[in-house]
């Protein structure tokens, strides 16, 4: 089946691209997004600390407080670390039971003002654990913290506070710590995109230029030729076939011109033309059949660049005597044949850059919704054949002939 043709609201891969990197323009940078994240965890941090000095704590007990405090950031800091996910599970264990050591062996002395430590574990939970259980031990951790204000003899809102307070810091943990991680790779994937637009235009340019300046050096050349002998028994007829070449020149530096800026209308009709021209100079038969209805202007560009492509593959690569061209509309659907009768075995351009214009022409069509198809026939014969809808609107299935046999094999 040939490419699914975009419909005229769908946004291109191009206006993708550029819409996802105009959007993140605006995004923090990943270092900056990490500094909030820690920043946060550091206003946890000192909320902890002034409860503890509120409730009047000193000398070694402070002292101790202190060190569990920074334990506890330090292996939140760790579980916040890009990657911390797909450790191997037994350091995951050893991690989180150390947090969970350091976030409820100081409740036994510091009670309610140690409380908010343990919306660090609910975060870490949801961290590094599958989001099944870690979900669950979240909610766990979070109802566990009301039992500390229910010991003291508080009241029940207190509880109710504290279980809170935990739930809300594990969230705002987890949320700051993905959010970061994704700035990042949004940050990386804006690189990939760049350097895949660069590489993609190097390839638009690459491709232009073959499919464009093959066939006018090829006509240029092939006349050159021409010309060299028609000028001492023929100078009238050489005269015109200068013009010719002129013509040809001129219409390649503009095809060069055009190529930076994206790839100009084309038309079949006139192409066929120019074919028959230079396959005239190249002492070739050219047998034409024209039957076309109006097609869209894509369409019209590929098709003309496809017949550039087999001409070119024509002159280049065969030893033809005889060449037809047929462009026939029939049910809205376009076919361009191009066959000759030069193919042989020994002859083929020597070029160490012959190109890959077929791979050209296959993506091409492939973009308006047609479909490329290249093999050899009886003999010598070569034959491509090019479908695609008139309007670009026609569901086609070419993988059959009409007679149910697979004839030609796909490019």
């Amino acid at each position: 089946m040939p490419g699914r043709r975009k419909s005229s609201d769908e946004p291109s891969e191009a206006v993708l691209v550029e819409g996802i990197l105009r959007r993140s323009r605006d995004l923090p940078a990943p270092r900056m997004a990490q500094v909030i994240l820690i920043v946060a965890m550091l206003c946890y941090v000192g909320i902890t600390t002034l409860n503890i000095l509120s409730a009047g704590v000193e000398g070694p007990a402070l002292a101790a407080a202190m060190g569990c405090l920074a334990a506890v950031f330090a292996l939140q800091l760790l579980h916040s670390r890009t990657g911390t996910k797909h450790v191997p599970v037994a350091r995951k264990v050893l991690t989180l039971g150390a947090q969970a050591a350091f976030t409820y062996l100081p409740l036994i002395a510091l009670k309610s003002q140690w409380g908010a430590m343990a919306g660090f574990l609910a975060g870490s939970l949801l961290l590094l654990l599958p989001p099944r259980l870690g979900w669950l031990l979240y909610g766990f951790v979070g109802v566990s913290m009301a039992v500390p204000p229910v010991l003291e003899g508080r009241p029940a809102i207190d509880s109710v506070y504290l279980a809170q307070t935990t739930l809300l810091t594990g969230l705002v943990t987890f949320g700051l710590t993905r959010l970061s991680e994704l700035v990042r790779v949004l940050h990386e994937s804006r690189g990939e995109l760049t350097r895949a637009a660069v590489t993609r235009e190097r390839l638009r340019f690459a491709r232009d230029l073959h499919d464009l300046l093959g066939y006018s050096l090829s006509a240029i050349q092939l006349k050159g030729e021409l010309i060299h002998r028609l000028i001492p028994a023929h100078p009238t007829k050489a005269k015109k076939e200068i013009e010719d070449v002129l013509a040809i020149s001129r219409q390649s530096l503009a095809d060069v011109r055009r190529v930076a800026s994206g790839y100009r209308d084309m038309s079949l009709e006139e192409e066929i033309a120019s074919a028959r021209s230079v396959l005239s100079a190249a002492e070739v038969e050219a047998v034409t059949d024209i039957r076309m209805a109006q097609v869209s202007s894509p369409v019209d560009t590929v098709l003309a660049t496809v017949l550039r492509e087999a001409v070119t593959n024509v002159l280049r690569h065969s030893r033809a005597a005889h060449c037809e061209i047929t462009a026939i509309e029939e049910d809205g659907l376009m076919t361009l044949s191009v066959t000759n009768d030069g193919v042989t075995e020994g002859y083929r351009d020597s070029s160490p850059h012959s190109g890959s214009g077929l791979g050209n022409l296959d993506l091409r069509l492939q973009a308006v919704g047609g479909e490329l198809k290249v093999g050899r026939g009886p003999g010598n014969v070569f034959r491509l054949v090019a479908r695609v809808p008139a309007q670009g609107d026609v569901e086609l299935d070419l993988d059959e002939s009409a007679d149910g046999e697979r004839t030609w094999l796909v490019a």
